[in-house]
């Protein structure tokens, strides 16, 4: 009796306890039902830029087919006091709610990416590879690894830049700048050259930027990669002897054209600093980023005497070493043969 007196419909408390009732259960709702649908083993991720605000946020919401109602979204993040936006890449899952999402986005709990490159050649594709991936842009690398004040504090110029980034696959947040991308590749070549590998490197004698030059000189050479020690170890013989290295990758490399199938005189007298058959000994840096199996074919080079190689006449990619001036114009003459049946010029 006591409770029909205080709650009859005909009271005013009756009237502010059901819309206080009902304004909670609208705030649960809001907060706590599922807001995002995602299919079966679908990944999904809401990409947050630098400088975004609420606006360009709810925009990005309201892009996307996984977000049930971008109103209850809007409603949330007021009701939750989400203001101090954070860059980054951010899961969603099948049932996520508002209260969830808007808490993640809050807090930057940002979820790992992997960051996996291999078979670049040139800056610009390592720039614009990385740029695919994660939140810098390719001009902003492409402006640190051609910045010679920059590069100095990291023992580099423009030239050896890219023998900072050892490919391998790291995990790492998308909202990564380009500054904190060459702090992250400095710590993981720094984990890399061992004491040991150094070590190596120091008994041919070369440094780690000199030896991620040479192996890159290798790779192009070679994709065979039981035949890069041997490859190391004929360069190594041509660097103690002061022997021009003389090799095609870095004529291929100062043309800017890797697709030279027949190198000719004018690629030979080209004046570059890169042109291995003017120049003695190691061109200014690598000519493409240096696989971690290349470097190791530098530091466990093959011990032998050749001096001259040549793609074999097969045409499969290896080559015939030679020790004597004769015995490689022999190989390179049933080089050339190979070529001409094939009218390659």
């Amino acid at each position: 009796m006591l409770l029909k007196k205080f709650f009859s419909p005909k009271k005013p408390l009756f009237w502010l306890f059901t819309i206080a009732a009902a304004i909670f259960i609208s705030i649960v709702l809001i907060l706590f039902a599922p807001n995002i649908i995602v299919e079966d083993k679908e990944d999904s991720y809401l990409y947050i830029r630098d400088n975004s605000s609420i606006e360009d946020v709810i925009a990005n919401i309201q892009s996307s087919s996984k977000v049930l109602s971008v109103l209850t979204f809007k409603q949330a993040v007021t009701i939750l006091g989400y203001k101090n936006i954070r860059p980054g890449r951010y899961e969603l899952t099948n049932g996520m709610n508002n209260f969830k999402l808007v808490r993640i986005l809050k807090n930057g709990r940002q979820t790992p990416m992997k960051l996996t490159f291999n078979n670049i050649r040139t800056k610009e594709q390592l720039a614009g590879r990385m740029s695919k991936i994660i939140m810098a842009d390719s001009l902003s690398l492409l402006q640190l690894m051609n910045d010679s004040a920059f590069l100095a504090s990291y023992q580099l110029n423009p030239n050896t830049s890219i023998a900072i980034f050892i490919p391998n696959t790291y995990e790492v947040f998308w909202d990564m700048d380009a500054r904190e991308l060459f702090e992250r590749m400095k710590k993981e070549s720094d984990l890399f050259w061992t004491d040991e590998r150094k070590a190596k490197a120091a008994a041919i004698p070369l440094s780690p930027v000199e030896v991620s030059t040479l192996a890159s000189i290798v790779e192009e050479e070679t994709n065979n990669k039981a035949e890069r020690p041997m490859v190391a170890g004929l360069y190594i013989n041509r660097l103690k002897t002061e022997m021009p290295l003389q090799a095609d990758p870095t004529l291929k490399f100062a043309a800017g054209d890797f697709s030279i199938k027949r190198l000719k005189m004018g690629h030979i007298l080209k004046i570059s600093p890169y042109n291995t058959y003017r120049n003695k000994g190691l061109p200014p840096g690598p000519i493409r980023v240096a696989s971690q199996n290349g470097i190791d074919a530098v530091l466990n080079y093959t011990k032998h005497e050749y001096i001259f190689m040549c793609a074999k006449e097969t045409l499969n990619g290896e080559h015939n070493f030679a020790v004597t001036y004769p015995e490689h114009q022999a190989n390179a003459r049933r080089y050339q043969k190979a070529l001409d049946a094939l009218k390659i010029n």
